[in-house]
Formats: C-alpha cells, structure tokens, sequence
C-alpha cells in the first residue's frame, strides 16, 4: 500500500518552502495538534478562535513529521522540518485539488437543508460494502472541513463520499468544483439559515450550486418530498445536466418510498423503481431516515452495487450521537428511552424528529420533550419557531421544557398550562428538567448546536444510565 502522501508530493503540490525537511511518508493530515499520529502532515490554520501556528511545536513534539507554516509565522519564528507557504489554508485546498486530480475513485458530494451527514453515512456504508470508501467524518462540510476530508482521501480509495454544507450563498461553488463529483445528491430544501437568505427559494438556489462541480456525463439525486423541486431541475438544466434521479414519498418520484412500519427499534419501508421492489429493514425510526436511505440506495444503484449488498449495508447503520442516537437506559424492564437530537436543529429536522416521538411508545412513563432554540432564522424564527406548535401536540407529549429566548414564541403558541418549563439557557433549567424525568419515560431532546443541549443528554445519561 502506498502512503497517503510523500514529503516531495506535498512540496510538489503546494508550492512550498521546505525547511531542514527530510523526506519521506506523511502518514496522515492533521489541523489538531491533539489528533496527531505518528509521521503526519501538520498545518496551522488560522482560525476564528484559535491559531494552529501556536500549536507547531506541540504537533511536531507529538510526532508529526512536517508542518505547513505561513511565511509571517517562518519569518518570525524559524524552526525545522517545516514547508513554508503564503497561506496554509490555500496549501491545503492545493494539496486537496491534487488529492482529486489523482484518484480514480467515483465520487459523491451530498448536501441539503437537513440530513446531510446522515444521508453521506448511509452511502458510505453501501458503498464501502463494495469496496474501499473515504467519506468525510462528522459535519467536515465547510471552507477547511471538505479540503481536509478530500486530502486526507488515500490513493487507492475506490468510492468518495464528500458533506457539502452552507449558511452563505457562493460557498458551495468553491467546494464542489474542489470536489468535482460524479454524483451530486440534494436530501432537502428547508427554512435553514434564513438569516443569511431573503427565502427559501434563495436557499434552494444556494443549494443547486453543488451542480457547478459535476462532472461530464455526472449524475444528480433529488428528493422530492419539499416544495422547491422545481428551483432544482430549472437549476439543473441550466447547468446542462442531463441525468437526473428522482426519490421520495411523492408518487411521481422514480424511486418511490411507501408508507413505513415501525416495529421497535426498527423500520421497515417498501421503495419502488419501476418493476423493481426494495424491501428497507434499518435499524433506526422515522420517515426521514428511509429517505436518507434511499438516497443511499439509488447512490448504490448508479455506483453499480449489487442491491443485495446494499440492503444488507442499509440494515446494518445506526443513529449517531447527536443525530436521532435512542439509549435506553437504566433497568431493562422499564428504561428512560433518550431520542438525542442534540447536534442541530431547523423546522423541517424538528417535524421530522416530532413525528419519531409521535411513534414511540414509552414503556410505561409519559412522552417528555426538550426543545431548543433553531438558530440562524433571521425574522421569520418568530413565526417559525411557533409553527411547530401543531408537531408538538400530535407528538403526544406530556411534559414540555423548552430552551432558549427565541422558543419563548412557541411556549406562548402552546400556553401556559401546557409548557413545564422554559429558560433562555440550559444551565438554568437542567436540574429542573433532570429533577421531572423518571425511568420508563421517553425523552426527546432537539436544539440546535448553540444551544447546547448536549449537555443535558450527557447529564441524563449520567444519572439514569448505564444503557439498558
């Protein structure tokens, strides 16, 4: 096996100075000095918090074999076993380009309003049951994240699966014509950082610019299930796209998704294509999860995996922390059921993961939910935050907390009577929150990120684990 890269490659291909360097493997590539192994690339970028030349000498004491530096920071500090560049982040995005210019992996970029980076786990683990698969980690899907994830892509990668993400119009361009995909899929188009956008039309323009990346002769993957198809196909063949796969619960969708069944843990859905029939067994709930697994399914389809394998793969993937993860925890006759949807929220997530309540049965408590303030709204989170007023109530839920100054709308949508608690900030409502919860109860906590609702998933699991 090859290395990730070698000394003069990285050189070659970011223009660099190098500095007392040696040459040799690069092992991996690394911007966290903390997560440095042995013989890897270290490069300093210069954050909105932190500066990753501060961190140079930690990453190359921990092992490192080189580290890209900015010329200022050279200039001013010295040092060996260093590649000296203008800008380390234009280094990275170089050495990235040359990551894609190299491989002959099929590549997949994914992006949407919500599902993201579930729908790009779901291809990856379909496509890694056929072969050798890098996928980006985590959400890795903006300005730094996607260059990192496509540089770090190993030579003898067969399938490629990249997270696009966005809050901005024109942020998508740049890393889709890094990414330069030969399959692009849309999961959704959703009210989501409508503080930077004047609609959701903007937004679903915004979205349409990963079509800008695609390869010659590439395919794009639509979900249907959203109000704003039409934005995407008139994007779609302004652009000259000439295939284009169509999936949801929608009847006129090629690929089309019936009605699912939960039984436990699990989800059962049948997805039509034609004569063909594709029983989904997954081992997570709700309706949006069967769409994100039949986005993988036709990624599957178009990357020629046996449909087989694929419903295999598809029935082996699991929620993620943060991302609709369910614990039970404590006794196992009557646990506390935890729904942790903590990592991110927008109005469509929510409902989604609303109607995943609404389907649970605690097993023997009441429903409880926590929901946390959906940020980046601009002046429609107002009348957005109180829409979800009728999801709350079909959900069944008993016991109502709410966190945040914005979720202040929804608290006064619901009234008083119905509303257990409500603060502007976790701190100040967790013990209360905590305090009113008792095994055999399912819990659902939703918010997003800012609002650091995972602190209470960690203090739940605390006192009410270990999992059952």
């Amino acid at each position: 096996m090859h290395p990730l890269w070698t000394v003069a490659e990285v050189v070659a291909a970011t223009g660099g100075r190098p500095e007392v360097l040696s040459v040799g493997a690069v092992s991996s590539i690394s911007i966290d000095s903390r997560e440095i192994d042995y013989g890897a690339l270290f490069i300093a970028i210069k954050g909105d918090k932190l500066d990753g030349h501060d961190f140079v000498r930690a990453a190359l004491a921990a092992g490192a074999a080189c580290a890209i530096v900015s010329t200022v920071w050279f200039a001013a500090n010295g040092g060996e076993r260093l590649i000296v560049v203008p800008d380390p982040l234009e280094a990275l995005r170089a050495l990235a380009q040359a990551s894609r210019a190299r491989s002959q992996a099929l590549i997949v970029a994914v992006t949407g309003s919500a599902g993201k980076t579930t729908t790009k786990d779901a291809i990856r683990t379909v496509l890694a049951a056929a072969g050798p698969t890098h996928a980006s980690i985590k959400s890795f899907n903006n300005h730094w994240g996607v260059p990192l994830m496509l540089a770090r892509m190993p030579r003898e990668t067969t399938f490629g699966v990249f997270e696009i993400g966005m809050n901005h119009a024109g942020e998508i361009t740049p890393l889709t014509q890094l990414v330069r995909p030969h399959v692009a899929v849309i999961t959704t188009i959703a009210a989501a950082h409508l503080e930077f956008f004047r609609s959701v039309t903007e937004i679903a323009d915004a979205k349409a610019e990963i079509f800008l990346g695609l390869e010659e002769g590439g395919a794009v993957v639509l979900n249907t299930d959203h109000d704003y198809l039409h934005v995407l196909f008139a994007r779609a063949r302004e652009r000259k796209v000439e295939h284009v796969v169509t999936y949801g619960y929608d009847e006129e969708a090629e690929w089309r998704i019936g009605q699912p069944e939960t039984a436990g843990p699990r989800t059962f859905a049948r997805v039509e294509h034609g004569p063909e029939a594709f029983d989904l067994n997954l081992g997570v709930r709700g309706r949006h999860m069967v769409a994100n697994a039949t986005a993988a399914l036709v990624v599957g389809r178009l990357a020629g995996v046996d449909r087989y394998v694929a419903l295999k793969a598809l029935g082996e993937i699991g929620a993620t922390e943060g991302r609709g993860e369910i614990s039970r925890l404590g006794p196992s006759d009557k646990p506390l059921v935890l729904i942790d949807e903590s990592y991110n929220a927008n109005p469509a997530s929510m409902n989604a993961t609303l109607d995943v309540l609404a389907n649970t049965s605690p097993p023997g408590g009441r429903k409880v939910i926590v929901l946390g303030d959906m940020l980046e709204l601009g002046p429609q989170g107002v009348e957005l935050h109180r829409s979800l007023k009728d999801a709350v109530l079909r959900s069944g839920a008993t016991r109502i907390f709410l966190v945040g100054p914005v979720m202040e709308n929804l608290a006064e949508a619901l009234g008083e009577e119905r509303v257990a608690g409500h603060s502007k900030y976790i701190d100040s409502i967790l013990e209360t929150i905590l305090s009113g919860l008792a095994y055999g109860d399912a819990v659902m906590v939703k918010g997003s990120k800012g609002v650091r609702l995972a602190l209470l998933v960690e203090k739940i699991k605390e006192r009410f684990g270990p999992v059952a």
